[in-house]
């Protein structure tokens, strides 16, 4: 009776083994099914989710840092046709987009209208210098009005610059040449990003993912347009993608991520680099192709974003994208910083660059299972054109083999990363949970396989032994 009695009890443990194993298997799927559903509704734009309180007012600190090439040889370059020879200085950091989402909308076909208000606020801790550093850089003037005027007009040109004493280089603050001077030549204000204080991005028009997650914070018009008219193409002419501030959850790092810069008229992919720890958070790196700005040759894609044949050499030229077009005219053209990614040939023209993949490169790294970037660097490189002009004496002495060549402006690198709070509300708020519903799961799968097996090892041990003892009793 005894034995039968500890029989039965191992019976039943295994059995309760099996149920615990169970449970733990079917927590898996249905555990899986929760945490999709409580992210796919925390996701939605929408007030009261956590999408909506990153959306409306990042907690994530934006700054943009700048780095001057400060002309060494200006005087050779005028006199002589050098080449012009730069030294990099900076960072001069602003801290930027630090305003709230402005003229928030919610709209019936699920989607949200509202306007970036832009702002810059200087920070010292985070630069090398002051905003009073002075910094011999191209005369924006000058060669704005050299590639917007036609040429039957430089002889004009060539007198306004002699009589305000001008000059094709000019000793600038940072302060100036970002937000903007009085020019002696236009008679106005004029800056690299002038006017800026006071201004907006947009309006933007987002769908915010409550009828269908997959589109969360897509951009569906810009500026009230559905496609951008720069280009003049219906490919370049997409706006594709989101912000780059975040993306639809549960990603696939197989799949790449599609977002709209308005800083470079133009939406651009990016694809999966590698898995990173940021401050404890597991994170997908994105980075931008080196074929998003190579030639047409290279990438037909890009035939469209070329415009002008003379200086991208019969659209031959990589790593330059003249966004004339969506900046009033302004002879303006982006690239990578230190012309990563281009051709040798715009290296060639100016003296002392040293372009970096881990240094100049565009990256996001977002996190997989929200969609939301915790960290990213958007690096460009804005350069103005110039060249060769019989009528023009500042360019008389200019002897290059190609109509046009690049000087360096400014390299911009729009940064954010989330801070150690927000890093530990993060880790707290979603993946501790995700984290615990895991361990469950694994400790009620390998608690019951262990007392099934335990119990049922244990069963017919004492079966075997009730049998060898019934035998020697008989016997």
């Amino acid at each position: 009776m005894g034995c039968f009695s500890i029989k039965c009890g191992l019976l039943a443990g295994s059995v309760f083994g099996a149920v615990i194993a169970i449970l733990g298997g079917i927590l898996i799927p249905v555990g899986d099914m929760i945490i999709e559903r409580t992210v796919k509704k925390e996701a939605v734009i929408e007030p009261g989710t956590t999408a909506y309180d990153n959306w409306a007012a990042s907690e994530i600190a934006i700054y943009r840092q700048f780095w001057f090439f400060d002309v060494k040889n200006p005087q050779q370059v005028v006199q002589e046709g050098a080449f012009p020879e730069v030294q990099e200085k900076g960072p001069y950091t602003y801290k930027t987009r630090y305003l709230p989402k402005a003229n928030v909308t919610f709209n019936p076909n699920n989607t949200a209208s509202f306007v970036l208000p832009i702002g810059a606020i200087f920070e010292p801790s985070m630069s090398v210098g002051q905003e009073e550093d002075t910094v011999t850089s191209l005369n924006l003037a000058v060669a704005g009005a050299y590639s917007l005027l036609p040429p039957a007009s430089h002889i004009l040109l060539d007198m306004v610059i002699n009589s305000t004493n001008s000059s094709l280089f000019q000793h600038r603050t940072v302060k100036e040449l970002l937000w903007g001077y009085h020019d002696p030549i236009l008679k106005d204000t004029i800056g690299l990003f002038s006017p800026y204080n006071g201004t907006i991005d947009g309006p933007y028009n987002v769908f915010t993912g409550k009828d269908d997650i997959s589109k969360v914070s897509v951009i569906d018009r810009w500026r009230g347009e559905t496609k951008l008219s720069f280009w003049n193409d219906t490919y370049c002419d997409m706006i594709n993608g989101t912000d780059g501030s975040s993306f639809a959850p549960f990603m696939d790092k197989d799949v790449p991520i599609y977002f709209f810069s308005s800083d470079i008229c133009r939406s651009v992919s990016a694809n999966y680099e590698a898995t990173m720890n940021l401050k404890g958070i597991e994170v997908y790196r994105y980075s931008l192709l080196p074929s998003t700005l190579a030639s047409p040759v290279e990438n037909p894609d890009n035939k469209c974003f070329c415009r002008n044949y003379e200086t991208t050499k019969n659209c031959t030229l990589a790593g330059a994208l003249d966004i004339s077009s969506c900046s009033d005219g302004r002879p303006i053209v982006i690239s990578l910083p230190h012309f990563l990614h281009g051709s040798e040939y715009l290296r060639e023209v100016v003296l002392g660059l040293h372009p970096d993949e881990e240094h100049h490169k565009t990256f996001l790294d977002v996190e997989p299972i929200t969609g939301f970037t915790l960290n990213f660097a958007k690096r460009i490189q804005i350069n103005m054109m110039y060249g060769p002009a019989k009528h023009i004496t500042l360019f008389a002495h200019f002897f290059f083999n190609k109509s046009f060549f690049h000087i360096l402006c400014p390299l911009c690198n729009q940064t954010a990363t989330l801070d150690d709070k927000t890093a530990d509300m993060f880790k707290r708020e979603l993946l501790s949970r995700l984290d615990m519903l895991e361990i469950v799961q694994q400790v009620l799968l390998i608690a019951g396989v262990i007392i099934f097996l335990v119990c049922l090892i244990a069963f017919f041990c004492v079966r075997r032994k009730s049998k060898e003892n019934s035998i020697s009793a008989t016997l």
